[in-house]
């Protein structure tokens, strides 16, 4: 098998967050075949840990995504999705990935990160990219305060992102606060969500993501059809965990039976 086509750029610059951070693009099965198709795209967060141990958080583990979409593209599991990495800052990823600023732990940052990976990465990628622009096939995902920051963005832009993927969310942050704000916000269309966390995460993690899965249920998504809810016997908060569920949740966000050819 041959190694999945990743497209690196370097100190990709950003004017709302004055930083600048890598980017790296998974390119699927086909997508130099067919020069005219136009592929749908997906945005995950902590990108250092998505296709490379070399680059990961704790070195040799990472989420296997290039491997493991090339598999399930090729087998005609899930339709052929651009898969965009957007590398964190280490220091500043609790202020970038978290909604409101929290006591002792700061925050709040997640609005100003919208408008870099609107204004800024989103648009990099129309130019480089033979993206499909809908925001229906349009998807963006994460885990831990990267599926915190997933669900706040997509439920706040349901227009712009309408499939998202939130594994082990940190939906405990600052008291809850994304339970309240989904209760609240008026999300419409809604988006596609996958939901997990893993029972290893400890007691209360799992039941504030289920708590969370609830809002969601009240505000009428349906379990099996746009939502999709998981408990991960015994999964624990880390990388090799969620390495698991990456094909799992590329199925069910982007089925090949629906394909957008």
């Amino acid at each position: 098998m041959s190694a999945p086509d990743l497209h690196k750029h370097e100190q990709f610059r950003s004017r709302f967050l004055r930083n600048q951070r890598d980017l790296i693009v998974y390119l699927p099965p086909g997508y130099r075949e067919q020069p005219h198709r136009r592929f749908p795209v997906l945005y995950l967060h902590d990108g250092q840990n998505l296709f490379d141990g070399a680059t990961s958080f704790i070195p040799g583990m990472d989420w296997h995504v290039g491997q493991t979409a090339d598999d399930l593209i090729l087998r005609g599991s899930v339709q052929p999705v651009i898969i965009v990495g957007i590398y964190n800052l280490g220091k500043v990823r609790i202020d970038e990935y978290t909604p409101t600023k929290a006591p002792r732990l700061g925050g709040g940052r997640a609005d100003r990160y919208a408008k870099f990976l609107v204004q800024e990465v989103m648009p990099f990628i129309q130019q480089e990219y033979r993206e499909l622009s809908d925001a229906r096939v349009t998807g963006m995902g994460g885990s831990s305060l990267g599926g915190l920051l997933s669900l706040y963005l997509g439920l706040k832009y349901p227009q712009i992102f309408g499939r998202l993927a939130a594994l082990s969310p940190s939906v405990w942050w600052n008291q809850r606060v994304i339970h309240r704000f989904a209760a609240a916000a008026p999300v419409e269309p809604r988006p596609r969500i996958w939901l997990d966390v893993g029972t290893k995460e400890g007691p209360r993690i799992v039941h504030d993501v289920e708590e969370f899965r609830d809002v969601l249920l009240q505000k009428g998504w349906q379990l099996g059809t746009d939502l999709h809810y998981q408990r991960v016997e015994g999964a624990g908060h880390n990388e090799a965990a969620w390495a698991r569920r990456v094909g799992p949740f590329l199925q069910f966000l982007y089925p090949a039976a629906e394909s957008t050819v």
